[in-house]
């Protein structure tokens, strides 16, 4: 056992009661993560010694090895007191299950002996892997590295060209992408995070040039052929759990926002008017319908990854409907989510739009959530196509 298997060990037993543990402090710095467009330092000591970024990490490697539904319910409490620190930690996290298709000894150079571990990567493919002795010869950029300013590690996602000069085909002859893994000190990153939402996920773009990288540290990302670990978190794709984590985000982001809206409606009377807001008739009728539909999401998507991980402890793979019902419940939770937002921060009025007031940075955030590519409406199309019959694109199924 490492001893950073033991530090984890030590602490509070399930991950849940070190993410409440930690919320506070999230919370209290949040200010300063939005203006510095990063997680601060102390914050940063505090999350690792929480092993907050080691949810869905192998137990091999020191990590959680968390149920999806479990690790839903950690990302609520972490986006609820701050969606930027919660997205930081859902993207390393799900980076962090590659661990399972690596060779042992490389995941645990990574991981196994460095208990403040992260590993980034940016949006795909968008690199070129030059096929060479023992390796490849990487180029490329890639933006969108959240949570890259405190990686360790980072990703590179590339097609992979052969010594003729052609493009490497998989057996169903689409194109091959591999991602390719790098100590981050060898990466030029460029600091250009300039957005409405999420500014504290330091979301910026890095590149490398002519950067060699051996065989052993390059995998093609949830190919089952590869994976060498036994545990059914890891029947799961990356996408599942980035799809799961990244709406349970947005619920966190509702729950924080509809809870403050309530607090506001016991003490605002709006201009104009001699009652409080918890007096509307609309306000009442928005409030329900809000819990009411931040709860029915909540329940399919926790209740989803729950009847899944129960099949799958009798399965080798995941089906395409399971993977259907997955992306439908987490799309479905990241909308009701908006909707359940848009709603407090409208009905809150002027006082909504003060950034020292509990509404304003998370409609910005859960408005650039919905713009991330695990939220696209057109989800619910190809769920709808495969439920008829049809055969959608699979890309982000």
């Amino acid at each position: 056992m490492t001893a950073v298997r033991e530090q984890i060990e030590s602490m509070a037993p399930r991950p849940l009661a070190r993410a409440r543990a930690v919320a506070p402090l999230i919370a209290a710095s949040a200010d300063a993560i939005e203006a510095a467009c990063e997680l601060p330092a102390a914050l940063l000591d505090a999350l690792h010694d929480a092993a907050m970024f080691r949810t869905l990490l192998p137990r091999d490697f020191g990590g959680d090895e968390l149920a999806p539904a479990d690790y839903v319910e950690v990302m609520e409490i972490i986006a609820a007191a701050d969606a930027s620190t919660a997205w930081c930690i859902g993207q390393n996290s799900g980076c962090s299950m590659v661990a399972a298709y690596l060779r042992p000894d490389i995941a645990a150079e990574i991981w196994g002996d460095d208990p403040r571990a992260a590993l980034a990567w940016g949006a795909g493919p968008q690199g070129l892997a030059k096929a060479v002795d023992g390796g490849y010869v990487v180029t490329g950029s890639w933006a969108f590295a959240s949570g890259g300013r405190h990686a360790t590690w980072l990703g590179g996602h590339c097609r992979v060209q052969e010594r003729d000069g052609s493009l490497r085909r998989g057996a169903d002859d689409d194109l091959v992408e591999r991602t390719m893994l790098f100590a981050k000190r060898r990466a030029a990153m460029t600091a250009n995070w300039n957005v409405m939402g999420l500014r504290g996920t330091g979301s910026d773009t890095y590149s490398v040039a002519d950067l060699f990288v051996p065989e052993e540290y390059s995998i093609i990302r949830d190919d089952p052929v590869d994976r060498r670990q036994a545990g059914t978190l890891y029947k799961f794709s990356t996408t599942h759990l980035y799809a799961s984590g990244f709406a349970a985000v947005a619920l966190g982001i509702a729950r924080a926002t509809l809870d403050a809206f309530k607090s506001l409606a016991q003490a605002k009377t709006p201009q104009g008017t001699t009652s409080v807001l918890r007096d509307s008739a609309v306000v009442q009728t928005g409030v329900a319908l809000a819990e009411a539909k931040l709860g029915a999401a909540r329940a399919f998507l926790v209740g989803t990854l729950k009847d899944i991980w129960a099949e799958l402890g009798k399965a080798e793979a995941m089906s395409l409907d399971q993977r259907m019902r997955i992306r439908l419940a987490a799309t479905f939770a990241t909308h009701q989510a908006k909707e359940v937002v848009d709603m407090a921060y409208h009905e809150a009025g002027a006082t909504a739009i003060f950034a020292a007031n509990p509404f304003e940075r998370r409609f910005r955030d859960i408005n650039t959530v919905t713009q991330q590519v695990q939220a696209r409406s057109a989800h619910f199309e190809a769920v709808g196509a495969h439920m008829l019959g049809l055969s959608p694109s699979l890309r982000f199924i």
